[in-house]
């Protein structure tokens, strides 16, 4: 296929850095079929470890802000001609959004430019007018869970596909057998450190729990206030030896592997979590996972129920953890196999890309994009 035959698609998202959606439009740009689409990125900044692994990838990555402030209103139209020439001269057939936030601008600026556009809705955040903005100007919006389908009653040009990850990649068949320690338990939470991660419910249900051969590795930047915070509660709990934080690493793998346990404790309260992906890439390295019950995770979790806590609850939390330690090691790597099993069943990346691909091209043939709001 020539070239110019093919849907040339733009995906855009803030940076590399702060979020597991990086990896997940790697994921998604590694897995197009090459031979139907062009694609290329484009974000505000090249910071981030994870920003070199996409340029490994070979597509152009063009630092460009794609959105602008929205006030004042009586000059937005001439702010964002330089989005819409810049849509515009590259030729792209779709612009796909990974922004996170209600930002309209980008939206409006590729509709003018005569190009469709689309959201991956990633959190739950919702609420303001801005949302109903973006999503009005939206030609399809993508949701990662159930409920996030309700926030868009009106909107027809909408569907879940849920995130899909790569299970060869997350896989602890590229890492040496764990060594079975009856001494040391290890649980290992991964966060980008902020308070609705609700880090310190963990640490304090691991401080009721009274037992020294508990570890707590901490993966996640932990150098702002909230990190802070963390450290010095440990401080007080006394726990140095118990809690370590080891920062953002590049690749959280060899960390799980060497896991007995992931919990996410995050908080039922602001953005919470859409489908958080270290929490799926926990069940893909195939060890036992525990999460709060809020959306997101339970969805992830809905065939696991018993896997669930309630947000914000130690001693719920406490009594979790206290059943998955009495499991002797036969059992928890049966759960975790389960788990792997479960993931690869209803979180293929596989079918990840097939729906997207497909979306693509319902969009760019004769589908009627008119809004439904």
């Amino acid at each position: 296929m020539d070239k110019r035959d093919k849907i040339k698609i733009l995906y855009t998202i803030p940076n590399f850095d702060t979020a597991g959606s990086g990896k997940v439009v790697y994921d998604l740009v590694k897995g197009l079929n090459k031979s139907l689409y062009e694609v290329e990125l484009a974000c505000s900044s090249n910071r981030g470890t994870f920003f070199k692994e996409m340029e490994s990838l070979g597509v152009p990555i063009h630092i460009v802000d794609t959105t602008t402030a929205y006030r004042p209103y009586h000059t937005l139209l001439p702010r964002i001609d330089s989005i819409r020439k810049f849509i515009k001269k590259n030729k792209y057939d779709i612009v796909h959004s990974w922004h996170w936030s209600s930002d309209w601008t980008e939206a409006l600026a590729t509709r003018l430019a005569g190009a469709k556009w689309i959201y991956t809705k990633k959190a739950m955040s919702w609420g303001n007018r801005h949302w109903k903005i973006r999503s009005y100007l939206a030609n399809f919006i993508i949701t990662i869970n159930e409920e996030m389908h309700h926030y868009f009653p009106y909107k027809k040009n909408q569907m879940l596909i849920p995130l899909g990850i790569d299970t060869d990649f997350y896989s602890s068949k590229h890492f040496a057998e764990k060594a079975n320690n009856a001494e040391v338990f290890n649980i290992i939470t991964v966060a980008n450190l902020v308070p609705v991660k609700g880090i310190e419910v963990l640490i304090r249900a691991v401080k009721r729990l009274n037992d020294s051969s508990i570890r707590l590795v901490v993966l996640g930047d932990n150098t702002n206030e909230y990190g802070h915070y963390l450290t010095k509660l440990c401080n007080n709990l006394k726990m140095q030896n118990q809690v370590k934080f080891l920062g953002k690493k590049p690749d959280v793998r060899p960390y799980i592997a060497e896991s007995d346990l992931y919990v996410i404790p995050t908080l039922n309260e602001g953005r919470k979590e859409g489908m958080p992906m270290a929490l799926v890439e926990a069940m893909s390295m195939g060890i036992p996972v525990l999460g709060s019950n809020i959306s997101g995770i339970n969805y992830v979790l809905k065939d696991y129920k018993y896997l669930l806590f309630e947000a914000g609850n130690e001693k719920e939390l406490v009594k979790s953890i206290s059943k998955i330690l009495k499991l002797s090691v036969e059992e928890r790597l049966k759960l975790g196999n389960q788990l792997r099993e479960y993931l690869k069943d209803n979180f293929n990346y596989a079918k990840f890309i097939l729906e997207h691909e497909k979306l693509y091209q319902k969009l760019n043939s004769s589908y009627n994009s008119t809004n439904n709001y």
